[in-house]
This record gives C-alpha cells, structure tokens and sequence, in this order.
C-alpha cells in the first residue's frame, strides 16, 4: 500500500534541494532498509520509528525493516498554471496522484537567488499555489457537476450520492476555500466519493518553511507568519535548512549528529518532515516481530484486523481468522510475546478489532 506525498512549490523556494536530500538520506539508508526511486522524481524513505530497535533487540530480530512513505518532486507551477501556463498541466495531472500536499515556501532572504514574484513573502507564495489550485478544481467540476444533475434528476443513485457532495465542494471553492475544509463534516461513505472526485484542494497540506543555516533552530518572522497562517486553517508546519539538509545527507551517522548538534537542533529536519507527512496522512504503524524480522507496516488509522492483514498479503484478509495481538507498551514492559503471554497482556482479536498503533500482531488465517 503506497502513500504519495507531492513535493510542491513556486520556482527558487528549495524544492528540488529539500527533495534531492531526501533523496540521498533514502540512498543511504539503502545499506539498512529497502528503498527504490520508484521513477526519477520520486522516492521512498524510511519512517524513523525508534520502537523498531527496542522491539528488535528483545525478539534478537537479524533485521529491520521500517515502514515507508514516497515523496513525488512535482514541477512546473507558475502564476496562471490552471490556465496551462508554464507546466501547469503537467503539474495539475501529477498533483491529482498524491495523497498530501508538502507545500514548501521559501522563508530566507539571497539576493543571488531571484525570486520568480520579485519578493520573499511565504504567506503570498502560498495564496498562489492555493489560488491556481482552487481555480482547476471549480473549472473542472462546474463542467462535471451540470452533467451530474441531469443523471441525478433521471434518478442515476450513484449521481444522486454524488451530487451534495459536488454542490459543498462548488460552494467552498466560489467562496474562495479549499475543498479540504470539508473533510472533518463527512463521514466515511461521503469521504470515499469526495475523494472519487479527485479534486487538487481536497488534499491535506504541511507547509515546509525553508530557512537559512542561521534560523534553522529559532526559525525567523517569516516562519512565524506561515505557523499563523497553518494555525488559522488547521494545518502544521515544518521549519527545515534544505542546505543544511543536502549536507547531512551526505554525512556518516555519527558526523551528521556531531553537525548538527553545532547548530542547535536535535535531529534532522528530514525526520521531522518523513514523520510529519506520515501523521498528515493520519497513518499508524503496527509491527510483526520474530527472530527473521522486525517489520514495521503502514495503515490509516481506523482499519480493522482483516484489513491490516491485507497490508502483508491479500490471502492474509481473504483467510483471517484472528489476530494474536500485543500493545507495543506491554511487549517492552514484559520483555517479549512469552512474557506479555504470561502476564495475560495478549489477546486473540477478531475481525471487527481496530488496529492500534504500535500493536504487536501474528495474523492466523486459512489459507
């Protein structure tokens, strides 16, 4: 199960710099995880998860592998892309693919780095990419919605399920809003044809303010002006050096800690950016666990045991029958499945169990 967050971003912000770094982290981390560049804009990273290793250490696992998420470099957006200016169609038909929306605005100041609107103001930046976005998406289905009415008015049930859908998402779009503010009112059934529309703004969004090496642990006011446009909409934001993270890329573990502990940050901002894409797509992991193999697997939360099966193999959820499962907690606290198992900590869950994050689990299926 693949999860794609596109890369986005006008010309000169770090975009490609922040996605080439990514890049080589995912290159480097091929000495210890899997990882393929899926075509030449597109890359998959490893989730860092420092569960893996404690649960490896206890189940003596000869390997770990950790649950992955794709970043897609999508070029080509301009001032006037939703009328196909520049790349526009190429970049509204690569938009349409992914499952979120890594906006990255350009928060420092380099006078030998022209800015392609002559100035450096993030939030600006932001209302235009929203704007081009907000404009294919009403051309598009203004077009699909008249059509709609008609097999709805003929009684057609899946243009009648689609239909009130189509009318919130035209309303918000007229009134200047993304179609995202309209996830949180439906419900499941309603979430599945809204994303059948594929509309560009119903994708959730993480801005990445990118920051000079000096402002990469305080940020700067620019930074400030994205977290308080983010806050406004209910969406979050990542302060990140795209150049500091080329370097560290480049760096051996211990060399890129010692690196970046000179500057003041704790981590790489790449992991914060792989672990913000992956809670923006509201995905948990679960972990089966043995002596081969610690292996992490990704699913949205909310999915039931016979579907996280699905996730290993399809024959997994066609043959489910229960789910031998342990909370992460009770793993680490009892030293392993024996002595979770003797504590009475393990539990033989059904088909209608919801998987939680960080759940150990052996599936039991016919096959």
């Amino acid at each position: 199960m693949g999860f794609k967050c596109g890369i986005v971003g006008l010309p000169n912000v770090g975009k490609s710099t922040l996605f080439n770094a990514l890049t080589k982290t995912a290159a480097a981390q091929a000495a210890n995880y899997p990882f393929c560049t899926i075509e030449p804009n597109t890359g998959e990273v490893a989730v860092p998860d420092p569960r893996m290793r404690k649960l490896a250490d206890i189940a003596k696992s000869k390997e770990i592998i950790p649950t992955r998420i794709s970043f897609v470099d999508i070029a080509g957006l301009v001032r006037g892309a939703s009328k196909g200016e520049g790349l526009g169609n190429q970049f509204l038909a690569n938009i349409r693919e992914v499952d979120a929306v890594v906006h990255v605005l350009r928060c420092f100041e380099d006078d030998d780095i022209t800015h392609v609107e002559g100035r450096i103001h993030p939030v600006e930046d932001a209302d235009t990419i929203e704007t081009e976005l907000m404009l294919a998406d009403l051309d598009s289905l203004e077009r699909r919605a008249e059509q709609t009415r008609k097999r709805a008015t003929g009684k057609d049930k899946e243009s009648m399920a689609q239909l009130p859908i189509m009318e919130a998402s035209l309303k918000l779009l007229q009134e200047g809003k993304p179609v995202r503010t309209l996830l949180s009112k439906l419900d499941a059934d309603e979430l599945r044809i809204l994303q059948s529309l594929n509309l560009l703004t119903s994708h959730p969004v993480l801005y990445v303010c990118n920051v000079a090496e000096s402002d990469a642990a305080t940020g700067n006011e620019h930074t400030r002006a994205v977290e308080k446009m983010a806050r406004e909409q209910g969406a979050e934001t990542v302060v990140i050096s795209a150049a500091i993270e080329s370097e560290v890329a480049q760096l051996p573990e211990e060399e890129a800690k010692e690196f970046l502990a000179a500057l003041g940050l704790e981590e790489a901002g790449l992991d914060r950016l792989i672990r913000a894409g992956y809670k923006l797509l509201d995905l948990i992991t679960y972990f089966t666990v043995g002596p081969k193999e610690t292996r992490a697997w990704t699913i949205p939360r909310g999915t039931k045991a016979p579907q996280a099966a699905g996730v290993i193999h399809s024959d997994f959820e066609r043959g489910f029958i229960r789910a031998n499962t342990i909370a992460y907690d009770d793993y680490i606290g009892y030293g392993g499945e024996n002595g979770a198992k003797e504590a009475g900590k393990a539990r033989d869950e059904g088909k209608e169990y919801v998987v939680q994050d960080g759940d150990v689990i052996h599936f039991r299926f016919n096959t």
